[in-house]
């Protein structure tokens, strides 16, 4: 809670929270945006189409919340530290969509459900090792 207060008390901070928000939504509608083009048309199999997809995001991600979040300029430090932190996700992502796939929810919809499950699930973990390393 003294996270939220801290972000809501600055003006820098409240506009930056803003902008990550942003950055997120539009990764998110690009990732299932590529998807969707890439099963809706067949061009590759799902796994891959979700891969594309992902990858996709990934780049615009690192380099709008780089630029337009955090007004930084991108560095091949950052990039690795973003880049793991993905890989990791990324393999959440893969596991759930493959699930969700294999209990025949429909290929329009298993990315949604993948997007909120992973995001509920990756703020459970942040708040756990937050509370353990702080």
């Amino acid at each position: 809670m003294e996270i939220v207060k801290s972000v809501f008390q600055s003006k820098g901070k409240r506009y930056q929270f803003i902008r990550y928000c942003t950055v997120g939504t539009l990764a998110a509608g690009i990732h299932y945006g590529v998807y969707y083009l890439l099963q809706e048309y067949e061009m590759t199999n799902l796994n891959i189409a979700y891969t594309i997809g992902y990858v996709t995001s990934f780049i615009c991600n690192f380099f709008l919340t780089s630029y337009f979040t955090f007004r930084s300029n991108p560095s091949l430090k950052r990039a690795l530290g973003f880049g793991g932190s993905h890989l990791v996700n990324y393999l959440i992502h893969m596991g759930l969509f493959n699930l969700f796939l294999y209990l025949n929810v429909d290929q329009e919809i298993a990315p949604l459900c993948v997007l909120a499950v992973a995001r509920s699930e990756e703020r459970r973990v942040g708040k756990e090792c937050r509370s353990r390393w702080s």
